[in-house]
């Protein structure tokens, strides 16, 4: 599959931390009657794992990301790469929210290089960034023709509930999707932690968490779907531009954003993936 770009990080790391890389590929097996998405292929290094594929409601693969260490420090620098097959549908979680600490003048890196031919649905727990982080996270999407995709990032500053703000650290969180090597959206913030930015009206309202997803292919009925869960949230709003709806969303605590998508997934993957809402075990856990 031709991608445009690589999603790689390209600043440099002043002192190294864990090298980590994860590459999963899932696909159909060959027997005639077994249907089911299977992981295919699997390759690591460093601390970036995968427990073993579950199969809860038949055909798609669940399979869940796991960094032992827990959080993600300065000189860190993790890779994920994913491929979905023609015909295969995987949907990939996290089972907890991945922790960005401070750096103490080291830089931490995420880069997440998504493939598609066939079906991916990339529903991972929030990213928590702790005062003094320096981090630059970057989520790619590359989708062939046909391919189906629901996805979300979701964006935590600091600890409110413990009174401690972002308001020291840098970040660069970069969310681009392709389809047929053609730019859909492509979304890019660079937030100082004492920008002007984080209180002001014009930017993120005083708001502590900041998230977005995104659903391919999708109509005016998914988007009027979506609407009618926004009543009464004001920092929250939803477009659909050439197929691809992106819904939006600032608050004070990640869960809030995190139930609004959840729903939204929910409500959109019947007719967006052609199957009924069966969600992870381990988001019960």
């Amino acid at each position: 599959m031709i991608v445009p770009h690589a999603a790689a990080v390209d600043e440099s790391v002043v002192s190294r931390g864990w090298q980590a890389e994860l590459r999963l590929r899932f696909g159909i097996a060959r027997e005639a009657a077994d249907t089911r998405t299977r992981l295919v292929a699997r390759r690591h290094r460093g601390p970036l794992i995968i427990q073993r594929p579950f199969h809860p409601e038949g055909d798609p693969c669940h399979a869940y990301v796991v960094h032992p260490p827990g959080g993600v420090v300065g000189g860190d620098e993790l890779r994920i790469d994913v491929e979905v097959d023609a015909g295969a549908h995987a949907l990939v979680t996290t089972p907890a929210a991945t922790k960005f600490y401070r750096c103490a003048g080291r830089r931490a890196s995420q880069a997440q290089e998504l493939r598609v031919a066939g079906v991916l649905e990339w529903l991972p727990q929030e990213n928590i960034f702790y005062r003094g982080a320096d981090a630059h996270t970057a989520t790619r999407v590359h989708l062939d023709d046909g391919a189906r995709f629901i996805g979300w990032e979701i964006c935590c500053l600091g600890l409110p509930a413990r009174g401690e703000n972002f308001d020291a650290g840098m970040l660069r969180l970069d969310l681009e999707l392709w389809r047929t090597r053609a730019p859909a959206f492509i979304d890019r913030l660079r937030l100082a932690g004492g920008s002007p930015s984080r209180l002001g009206a014009w930017g993120l309202a005083g708001q502590t968490t900041a998230g977005t997803l995104l659903a391919t292919p999708a109509t005016p009925e998914h988007l009027d779907i979506v609407r009618g869960l926004l009543a009464d949230r004001p920092h929250a709003g939803v477009s659909l531009v050439d197929g691809v709806l992106a819904l939006r969303m600032l608050a004070a605590q990640g869960e809030t954003v995190r139930q609004l998508f959840v729903e939204a997934w929910r409500r959109l993957r019947p007719s967006i993936i052609g199957r009924e809402a069966v969600a992870p075990r381990i988001w019960s856990t």
